[in-house]
């Protein structure tokens, strides 16, 4: 990811810093102590299939037949500096099959020079390719007459990635590829060129860094779905006055002194903590990415990813941060398609903070310190979110405290204590309204996979946290992991206890739960047994609109991505001192004591 910069100054407990776009994962936060997996119950789901992963590239065979080719157009790229451009390709062969695929290299010089450096496999033969493509498509997609004529054009979207790209025909299907024909050459005129944001006006310098095959954990991401990251830059904008619209560009030097800039951004500096004005609060969970083209889309990986990121865009200026609870690209270890999520949520991520938290699919990998020991992360193990993804953030009259599921969090552990340090030092005089995130549901939830389990939650999550949600009061705990939405009634100890359902006022006495996971990964099935304290549930892709009107109204929305309409919704409305001295207060008592 060559001259891409990722910028936040998050408010932390007594800062008066303000949040700035955030295109990745750099924090501010408390540092984690990575807990054994050893012993521990673990909830494990089946492991979800990558599109790429079907490619069976080690054993592609040359198969190249002179009277073939493929022709891509245009050439060069991004003339006139666009970083995302459509190709057209036109192919023939002589033997047109059903499977037939293209695939699309970058870099475009793939052969077997690179395999050496792979840690994992070792094939008997060296392979002609060794790296995985950064998106396939059929060749027949757009073409029934394919088969007849042996002749097809694909449209194909392509991003600026830092390399250039060729385009190349394979017979045998995906499982016994053979390579059939290559096309030339494609580039961007300015392959390096700075794509997020950076403000012009004061200079402000960046941090660089970047990652090697030997930093990944496993395969995929240390054998064919390698793919070098580039450097990643990150600049802190400081001293910016709360509220006020600020433009932008990212600017890189060349080796001859000249400045090469990106477009123009522009972004709104964060509102002061406790500042009495509107805001508007964006919060769903596994998102992952999808191709506009159509490609890579085996067994229909993320259907509603480009909706709800579409939806987000048409509203844009209607809402002033968002929260991403983790599974953001599904990269799984092939490292090309964090690329492909960037670019698909910069029109956001580079307009209103766009935070993040740690899900199993960035993080999970055996042996490397993750609370669960699967291989979620495609043998990335977190690289993406270093140092780490727990932090605590206020946002005018919000106070968010995200947790990370991917490590301990027992009582004793030391993200317990960060958690309860977050909760115990807001002002609720200034920031009202107190919310708990996670990536992993630790509260309730009725999916399938939790109902089998007999827990409704992820094991020993809920015992171990419902007692600081309760004694701090905790508003709103949002959760994605499981694909779906579901709000449950405020809740302590498993039951009720409020009766309300769209209305709530005063001292609530509970904790009101939201999966929220349905941002465009495959969707989560409901178990067939109705839960008491869950009031809502929609198997559909969606996200959640927080909206506070002042320190004592809340709004909550549920809206679907496919039309971006409200279909479950309710408010609060209170004065501070119903929640005010917290940590000094008497044990709760509520209807299930």
């Amino acid at each position: 990811m060559t001259r891409r910069a990722s910028s936040s100054s998050a408010t932390t407990f007594t800062s008066l810093r303000v949040l700035l776009p955030l295109l990745l994962l750099q924090f501010l936060s408390a540092p984690l102590s990575p807990a054994s997996a050893s012993g521990i119950p673990v909830y494990q789901r089946s492991p979800d299939v990558h599109p790429l992963s079907q490619i069976a590239i080690h054993k592609v065979s040359l198969a190249l037949d002179p009277s073939a080719y493929v022709k891509a157009s245009p050439r060069l790229l991004g003339l006139r500096g666009e970083n995302i451009e459509w190709v057209t390709v036109e192919l023939w062969s002589p033997n047109p099959a059903s499977n037939d695929w293209v695939g699309v290299f970058s870099p475009g010089n793939f052969n077997s020079s690179d395999c050496s450096a792979q840690q994992e496999n070792s094939w008997e033969e060296a392979p002609h390719i060794c790296s995985a493509p950064i998106k396939y498509q059929l060749a027949n997609y757009s073409n029934p007459n394919y088969l007849k004529t042996g002749k097809s054009y694909l449209k194909l979207q392509l991003i600026n990635q830092r390399e250039n790209f060729v385009f190349a025909l394979f017979s045998g299907g995906l499982s016994n590829p053979n390579l059939v024909a290559v096309s030339g050459v494609v580039k961007f005129a300015n392959p390096k060129a700075p794509v997020y944001p950076r403000e012009p006006q004061t200079r402000s310098p960046a941090g660089t860094l970047t990652f090697k095959r030997s930093s990944m954990c496993g395969a995929p991401a240390r054998t064919v779905g390698w793919r070098d990251p580039g450097f990643i830059h990150t600049s802190f904008l400081k001293d910016l006055w709360p509220n006020k619209v600020y433009t932008y560009k990212l600017g890189h030097q060349t080796f001859d002194g000249s400045y090469v800039w990106s477009k123009e951004y522009s972004f709104k500096a964060s509102p002061y903590p406790g500042q009495d004005s509107l805001q508007r609060v964006i919060i769903f969970g596994d998102m992952g990415k999808a191709e506009r083209d159509g490609s890579n889309e085996y067994s229909n990986y993320q259907p509603g990813s480009l909706n709800t990121t579409d939806q987000l865009i048409k509203d844009l200026k209607n809402f002033d941060i968002v929260f991403h609870i983790g599974d953001m690209s599904y990269a799984n270890g092939y490292l090309s398609q964090w690329d492909q999520f960037t670019s698909q949520v910069e029109p956001i991520a580079s307009t209103v903070p766009y935070m993040t938290a740690s899900g199993n699919h960035e993080r999970d990998w055996p042996g490397s310190g993750s609370f669960y020991d699967t291989m979620d992360s495609g043998g990335e193990c977190g690289c993406w979110q270093r140092p780490c993804s727990m932090y605590a953030t206020d946002y005018g009259m919000f106070r968010f405290c995200i947790a990370d599921t991917e490590h301990d969090w027992r009582e004793g552990s030391e993200q317990y204590k960060f958690i309860e340090h977050c909760l115990s030092t807001v002002d609720r005089q200034k920031q009202p309204w107190l919310i708990f995130a996670a990536h992993r549901v630790l509260g309730h939830s009725s999916d399938y996979w939790y109902a089998r389990e007999g827990s409704f939650s992820e094991p020993m999550g809920r015992d171990s946290l419902q007692k600081l949600w309760q004694k701090y009061k905790v508003d709103i705990a949002f959760y994605g992991h499981v694909h779906n939405y579901e709000r449950t009634c405020p809740i302590y100890q498993n039951q009720c206890v409020n009766e309300e359902k769209s209305h709530y006022s005063g001292v609530v006495n509970g904790t009101i739960h939201v999966v929220v996971g349905g941002g465009g990964s495959h969707l989560s099935t409901f178990s067939s047994i109705q839960t008491s304290w869950s009031l809502f549930k929609d198997y559909d892709f969606g996200f959640v609109k927080l909206t506070a009107f002042n320190h004592s109204s809340l709004l909550f929305e549920y809206k679907k991505s496919s039309d971006g309409k409200v279909y479950d919704s309710f408010t609060i409305s209170r004065d501070y001192r119903d929640v005010s001295h917290v940590s000094t207060m008497a044990a709760p008592t509520t209807l299930a004591s």
